[in-house]
């Protein structure tokens, strides 16, 4: 799992160190790694679905479960 959130999310990069603020954003990166799992609409690898998610409204909508799958 670390490999994973260093790879898609630079994990070991982040410079947080106030308070909660690193424990708060390692809950984040594992909540967004866990839905960019559960996407099986993109053949791609997680750090591109996490960049398509930033370019595309459309498909983050559709990651957080406020649009409806639509089938191919």
């Amino acid at each position: 799992m670390h490999w994973t959130l260093d790879v898609a999310f630079n994990e070991d990069q982040c410079r947080v160190r106030v308070a909660n603020a690193a424990q708060n954003f390692a809950i984040l990166r594992r909540i967004i790694l866990n839905l960019l799992r559960q996407d099986r609409t993109s053949r791609v690898g997680l750090r591109i679905r996490r960049l398509k998610a930033c370019a595309s409204e459309r498909y983050l909508e559709r990651l957080l479960g406020w649009l409806p799958v639509q089938p191919s």
